[in-house]
């Protein structure tokens, strides 16, 4: 089991930026690979970024490469994702998830491959 609880969301005006934390608690941290997900009113949960176990490896979805990145101190139990340069659209609840098994690159961006999500944090940007 992995309880994932997220937090740093809130409102920002176009073009600022945002960094959210997921803080993991259970299962050993370095054992599962991390994402990101979000999901806006109304459309389907989208994926947004991976990272390996080790940190070493990441996939981003188009759309948020360049502004967005993931991290993870397996130290602290925790994953990031620094937001920069945001925009309207990229208002959403964001979520973190884990998944366990090895590192596939892109298939990370599956949401069928996480097995522990948390409770979201919302993110909102104004124009």
């Amino acid at each position: 089991q992995v309880q994932l609880v997220e937090s740093g969301g809130g409102s920002v005006q176009a073009g600022g930026s945002l960094r959210l934390s997921c803080a993991a608690s259970g299962r050993t941290f370095s054992s599962v690979a991390m994402g990101w997900f979000r999901q806006a009113p109304g459309k389907e949960r989208e994926f947004v970024t991976a990272i390996s176990r080790s940190g070493g490896s990441t996939v981003y979805a188009d759309s948020m490469k360049g502004r967005f990145t993931i991290s993870r101190d397996n130290a602290k139990n925790t994953v990031y994702l620094q937001m920069n340069s945001l925009k309207p659209e990229d208002t959403a609840v964001y979520y973190c998830a884990a998944g366990v098994g090895p590192w596939y690159g892109s298939r990370w961006s599956r949401i069928d491959l996480y097995t522990y999500w948390g409770q979201g944090t919302q993110v909102f940007v104004s124009s």
